[in-house]
């Protein structure tokens, strides 16, 4: 019956996980950049800044206004009673010739923020890209971690019924069964937990890619490690050419060159045009005389050359706020490439011994698999106890847990030694 049961249930599964949609590590990085939700406000930042580079915004257009009125009065003295009506319309034009340069200083700052909002996407974009490849293969993990914790559990069980039979028979006594009883219960235990730590991974796997927790997939991609032989002086190559917060911080140094432009630009004078026309109807409408109407139009055009001779110094000292900034800058570029120098050099030596403990978890695998198949048949030979092949087990189980680690402690490097060279969206794209 306890069989029967068994198979109902594995047919069920079995046609849930089939229902279930499929998902490649390519696909969730595809959905995640689609819908993560720190992706879509930082594309409408890209947006923003898109719109705000434009020449309007400068001040290279004029303005023009136009206006429109109409005037209603009523007028009532000793000599004469009457009702006046005043209709007026003007156009009016104020445009900026000459600012210094600051119309196209202003629209290189604003290109550069615009340029400094798409690499801002980039770097978001990497950083998806990063999430989401370590989620997914948590994912993975911890359900290879399932596997194992299961296969464990199963030899706990089996050893329990075992020992269970042996009291029937005589050939055991209680404390056998209870020592059997306590492994089966502390790793259907570290089953429970384990499956928990599954869930868990899923739910944060479908964060990243903004869909509903209820959602179910079946991810495609294995669980393994391809290690790569890499050079560090091409790494570094890379780095230099490709690192986006380092071009990140080019551009806020083009920025502070713009500033240093800006405070040059105060020094100059200032010339702007305003003109317009207007026209006025006038109707007086006189008790005794009736009404009259007058018509009026009006034009204009001034030119205003403005220049500030003293500022009390605000402008030289704006001046020499804007150049210590703009060394400072530079200071901060030799010190993030020389800082993400270190953490290449770093990393990449993790890279490495990462790759190393691949193989160390291999061999140690392959001889605790192979001590817990000889140490199964002498137990159940009698020519081990029960506490030497609990030991064996345990060796086993960490063993494997030691193996899957190592599997993800390596993407987990390898993914960030893409991410620090640019490489990342090539890589994953």
């Amino acid at each position: 019956m306890k069989q029967i049961i068994i198979s109902i249930i594995s047919v069920f599964m079995f046609l849930g996980a089939g229902a279930q949609e499929k998902l490649s590590l390519e696909g969730a990085i595809t959905k995640s950049l689609e819908n993560n939700y720190d992706m879509v406000l930082v594309k409408q930042r890209q947006q923003v800044a898109e719109i705000n580079n434009h020449w309007g915004t400068v001040g290279r257009y004029p303005y023009i206004g136009l206006s429109l009125g109409s005037d209603n009065a009523i007028n009532e003295n000793e000599n004469e009673d009457f009702v006046q009506n005043r209709l007026s319309a003007g156009l009016n034009l104020n445009w900026t010739l000459f600012d210094g340069f600051t119309v196209k200083i202003n629209k290189q700052r604003f290109e550069e923020l615009e340029e400094l909002s798409r690499q801002n996407t980039a770097i978001m974009v990497e950083g998806t890209i990063q999430s989401v490849v370590l989620a997914y293969y948590a994912v993975l993990l911890e359900k290879e971690r399932i596997n194992v914790v299961r296969e464990v559990m199963e030899l706990s069980e089996d050893r329990f019924r075992q020992a269970e039979q042996r009291k029937e028979f005589g050939s055991a006594v209680t404390f056998d069964v209870l020592q059997a009883q306590n492994a089966y219960l502390s790793d259907k235990t570290t089953f429970l937990s384990q499956e928990v730590a599954y869930k868990n991974a899923v739910r944060d796997l479908n964060f990243l890619m903004a869909v509903s927790d209820n959602e179910k997939f079946e991810l495609t991609d294995e669980f393994s490690a391809m290690p790569v032989d890499y050079v560090l002086a091409d790494l570094h190559q890379q780095l230099s050419s490709n690192n986006k917060a380092l071009k990140n911080q080019y551009i806020n140094q083009s920025l502070l060159e713009n500033a240093v432009s800006a405070a040059k630009s105060s020094y100059y004078p200032s010339l702007s045009l305003a003109a317009g026309a207007g026209f006025t109807r006038t109707g007086m409408d006189f008790e005794d005389r009736g009404q009259s109407w007058e018509n009026a139009v009006n034009m204009y055009g001034n030119l205003t050359l403005s220049y500030n001779l003293f500022s009390g110094g605000n402008r030289k000292r704006a001046l020499q706020i804007a150049k210590i900034e703009q060394e400072s800058g530079e200071v901060e570029i030799s010190q993030m490439k020389h800082d993400l120098g270190n953490k290449l050099n770093n990393i990449y030596e993790f890279y490495l011994v990462r790759k190393e403990l691949l193989n160390v978890a291999d061999e140690n695998l392959e001889a605790a698999k192979l001590n817990l198949q000889i140490s199964t048949e002498k137990f159940e030979a009698g020519a081990i106890n029960s506490f030497n092949f609990r030991d064996v087990q345990l060796i086993y189980l960490n063993a494997a847990q030691q193996k899957l680690q190592a599997v993800y402690n390596f993407i987990d490097t390898h993914t960030f030694l893409l991410r620090m060279t640019g490489t990342i969206i090539q890589e994953y794209e």
